[in-house]
């Protein structure tokens, strides 16, 4: 099975469980790091403004960009490649006024003619596009980026997040060394990441959310479903949209600090000098 397949596939199958891990209010990746650089990269919606959201999962941003307390959108658009997902998006949309102007629509990324198709019915194009933690989800991001400039409206706006290239998709390793504390002291801790590839790691497998409960199409580690992570180093990633003529103009990379720290000792939380993701916003060029 293809790389692109085994995504697809994973998605579908993993829908359930992930919808109940991110849950209706997101999980702490959203609250602590997703949403506030989402909250300064997007500008608010006006009453006439158009937002489309690519790959919504269980639609958490699609609903923050209609909400008021979010982007205050006037209409959205919730795509997914996954019909499992927008199932799970749809039965989340509990808020009156948000259902009201969010609609949701099957779309996968690597397919031009999908685009092709939205832009058809779509010709206005929208104010705002938004890929939440989903570009180390797709196996080509070339059909989106020869996309977007015909989504975007003339001062229209497309921000993504994504797991970071250097600290999270490469092949790296964990490092923790305990330096034991003398009399009452505190043992000190130090944490750090060991990057042994960056600039050529193919696909690989990897888990999305411990403790999934079935078998799916693709590997299987420890009893939990693994999905696919496609890496791309920093200046890869970006060329793809500069080439369609689009450009930069807000990078963030958010990290988690010392007050969202947790016993787990290993976990990726406590490492609050390494940014766990990478934020940015593109626009047309003029």
């Amino acid at each position: 099975m293809e790389f692109h397949e085994a995504s697809q596939s994973s998605w579908d199958a993993n829908a359930a469980h992930w919808d109940e891990a991110i849950g209706q209010e997101g999980n702490k990746y959203w609250k602590v790091l997703q949403l506030p650089a989402l909250e300064r990269l997007i500008p608010r919606g006006r009453p006439d403004k158009k937002a489309l959201e690519l790959a919504t999962g269980n639609g958490l941003g699609a609903r923050w960009l209609a909400s008021a307390e979010g982007g205050g959108f006037a209409s959205v658009l919730a795509t997914d490649g996954s019909a499992e997902m927008l199932k799970h998006a749809e039965r989340r949309q509990d808020d009156a006024t948000a259902a009201a102007k969010t609609a949701y629509r099957q779309v996968d990324v690597t397919d031009g003619a999908a685009f092709e198709q939205l832009l058809a019915d779509e010709p206005d194009g929208f104010d705002a596009v938004l890929l939440n933690m989903a570009i180390m989800d797709i196996a080509d991001l070339n059909p989106l980026a020869k996309a977007l400039p015909k989504l975007l409206k003339p001062d229209g706006v497309f921000v993504a997040t994504l797991l970071h290239p250097v600290f999270f998709t490469s092949d790296f390793t964990r490092s923790i060394e305990i330096k034991d504390g003398k009399g009452t002291e505190e043992p000190e801790v130090t944490r750090a990441k060991v990057i042994r590839g960056y600039l050529d790691v193919p696909p690989v497998h990897g888990v999305g959310h411990w403790g999934q409960p079935a078998l799916q199409a693709i590997l299987m580690k420890n009893g939990c479903r693994e999905k696919v992570y496609f890496h791309r180093p920093i200046h890869e990633l970006f060329t793809i949209f500069f080439r369609e003529g689009l450009v930069m103009d807000a990078i963030e990379e958010p990290a988690f600090t010392e007050a969202d720290k947790v016993e787990s000792i290993e976990s990726h939380t406590n490492f609050t000098q390494l940014p766990a993701l990478l934020a940015f916003r593109l626009r047309r060029s003029q």
